[in-house]
C-alpha cells in the first residue's frame, strides 16, 4: 500500500514515486470526491448532529419544485393535525411549504404549521412559522389568517402589546373576518378598553363567528360597564350552546 510519497530506494536516496503513464485526463476534469456535493455542508450553519438538517438539504436540492403536489401533502398535515398527530404535522407542513412553488399553497403550509405548533404549546416556533407566511405575503386571504393567529401566540408568550397591533393588521386586512375581530376585542378587553370591545364582538358575532366563548367575553365586558342584565342573557345563551355541544358528543 503506498501513500504516494517518496520511498527510500535502499541505497539512501529517494527516488520519485511513478504514477501512471496513461492517457492522464483531460483539461476539464475537476477532480472526484467519496462525499457526493449534495452531503458538502457548511457546518458553521448546520448542526452536524442534526438528524433533519441533511434530510431537508436533500429534499431541497434533488426534489425540483413543482415535482411534488404540494396541495396533497398539505392535505397529509392536515390529517395528522385532525388526529392530534401534531409533530408530523410540522414536519409535514414545513415541507410542503418549501417545496411548492406556489405563493398561496406555501403560505398556507406555514400557517397550518404554526396552528399545529399552537397545539404543542410551542409559540416561539408557531410565531416563527406565522412571520414565515407573512414574509410570503403580507396582504392576501391567508394572510389576515396569519396574523390572527400571530396575536394569539404572541398573547400565549406574554406579549399582549404587539398581540393587539396584529390582531389589529387582521381586521384591515380581512374586514369580514370574524375571528379577527373577535381576537381584537379580546386584547382591548384586556386592556380595559370594554366599550370598543363591544363592538368588535358584536362584528365578530353579525360575521358567523358566534359561539360560546364570544358570547361569554361581549358578557363579561358589558358586565365592566354595568349592564348587568344583558351580560346575564349572554352567560345563559353561552352555558346553553356548551350544553348542546356536550349532548352531540355524547350521541
Amino acid at each position: 500500500m503506498t501513500d504516494g510519497s517518496d520511498r527510500d530506494a535502499g541505497d539512501g536516496e529517494k527516488r520519485p514515486h511513478r504514477f501512471s503513464e496513461g492517457q492522464g485526463f483531460e483539461d476539464t476534469y475537476e477532480g472526484f470526491d467519496l462525499d457526493p456535493p449534495e452531503l458538502d455542508v457548511d457546518l458553521s450553519k448546520v448542526d452536524p448532529v442534526d438528524s433533519r438538517a441533511l434530510t431537508d438539504m436533500l429534499d431541497e436540492r434533488q426534489i425540483p419544485k413543482g415535482a411534488v403536489d404540494v396541495d396533497q401533502l398539505i392535505d397529509v398535515g392536515l390529517e395528522y393535525i385532525q388526529i392530534n398527530r401534531y409533530e408530523q404535522a410540522t414536519e409535514t407542513l414545513e415541507r410542503a411549504a418549501r417545496l411548492s412553488d406556489d405563493d398561496g399553497s406555501a403560505q398556507e403550509a406555514w400557517v397550518n404549521k404554526g396552528a399545529a405548533h399552537a397545539e404543542l404549546e410551542e409559540f416561539d416556533e408557531a410565531i416563527g412559522a406565522y412571520r414565515e407566511a407573512l414574509q410570503v405575503d403580507d396582504d392576501s386571504e391567508h394572510a389576515a389568517t396569519a396574523e390572527t393567529n400571530l396575536a394569539y401566540a404572541l398573547w400565549e408568550s406574554g406579549r399582549s402589546e404587539q398581540a393587539l397591533d396584529h390582531a389589529e393588521r387582521a381586521v384591515e386586512i380581512d374586514p369580514r373576518f370574524g375571528q379577527a375581530w373577535y381576537n381584537r376585542g379580546f386584547f382591548l378587553a384586556e386592556r380595559g378598553l370594554n366599550e370598543e370591545a363591544v363592538d368588535c364582538l358584536d362584528n365578530a358575532i353579525r360575521l358567523g363567528f358566534d359561539n360560546a366563548e364570544v358570547l361569554e367575553e361581549k358578557a363579561a365586558a358589558l358586565e365592566q360597564l354595568g349592564e348587568d342584565e344583558e351580560a346575564e342573557r349572554l352567560s345563559e345563551r353561552a352555558d346553553e350552546i356548551r350544553k348542546r355541544a356536550e349532548e352531540r358528543m355524547v350521541e
